[in-house]
């Protein structure tokens, strides 16, 4: 299937590793022009590189953390620079750290906050007035599975993905109106850095091993593995694209059957 994004301009955040790094790799193939963003310039910068040499697509890549509000303002503008507008925005960034209720105070709540569910707030807002100028205008929250089915002991990623996905839902019905659409992806365990260091924390309070964890985690899926992030990255790419012009307010969960839930 042709996607229709060949020459499409986006910006994918969170996206020198993991599933930001994965969808920026399928929409590259795909023939989008494209700007990558992450905190550390160094790290961006190798990621376009690796991108460039494998696609042979055009990708700038943007440093800044848009988990702060300058930043992710800034981010959003140089990429609309660099393409000369905006017609998709994917917006993904880290999770906050695991663990339970009484282990964090106020302040780990407010990063948490910021860093999992106002940066999609800050850049949408910002990419707003590009995304209305496009003849796609479409947005792509990675959240995560825990949005439906909350994971023990990650109760800060929980309480804001959840948070994330009601925006979502809210925007695409506020800004349907005019034309813009806006879902999200909700990926259950993947093989990410990320995801190695959740299941490292679990094994220590566990007294297991990672190895057994990841074996444990793949027996929950219906499909009997780990999803690998590739898979999310195309579930991201047909969501932002043209062939899936009838569809927003989508929460897709990308899981492999482990959620158990009917909705």
């Amino acid at each position: 299937m042709d996607l229709q994004l060949h020459g499409k301009r986006i910006l994918v955040t969170g996206a020198s590793r993991g599933l930001g790094y994965a969808v920026a790799q399928v929409l590259a193939q795909e023939g989008a022009r494209l700007a990558i963003n992450a905190r550390h310039a160094e790290t961006i910068a190798e990621a376009a590189a690796r991108l460039r040499a494998a696609t042979g697509a055009e990708v700038h890549p943007i440093p800044g953390d848009v988990s702060q509000a300058p930043d992710a303002t800034a981010v959003v503008e140089q990429a609309q620079d660099a393409l000369g507008g905006l017609d998709g925005l994917v917006t993904n960034a880290g999770g906050p750290p695991p663990g339970r209720f009484e282990d964090f105070d106020d302040a780990t709540w407010f990063r948490a906050f910021e860093l999992a569910f106002l940066f999609h707030v800050r850049l949408i807002r910002a990419a707003l007035p590009a995304l209305r100028a496009s003849d796609l205008g479409s947005v792509v929250a990675i959240t995560s599975i825990s949005a439906k089915q909350p994971i023990q002991n990650l109760v800060l990623s929980n309480t804001m993905r959840a948070a994330a996905v009601a925006l979502i839902k809210t925007l695409a019905l506020e800004l349907g109106p005019e034309g813009l659409r806006f879902n999200a992806v909700l990926p259950g365990w993947t093989r990410t850095e990320r995801v190695t260091e959740l299941l490292a924390y679990r094994a220590q309070q566990k007294g297991t091993t990672v190895e057994d964890e990841m074996a444990a985690q793949a027996r929950a899926s219906a499909l009997g593995r780990m999803g690998e992030p590739e898979e999310l990255g195309r579930a991201v790419a047909f969501l932002l694209s043209p062939a899936a012009a009838y569809l927003t307010g989508v929460l897709l969960p990308v899981e492999g059957g482990s959620y158990k839930g009917l909705c």
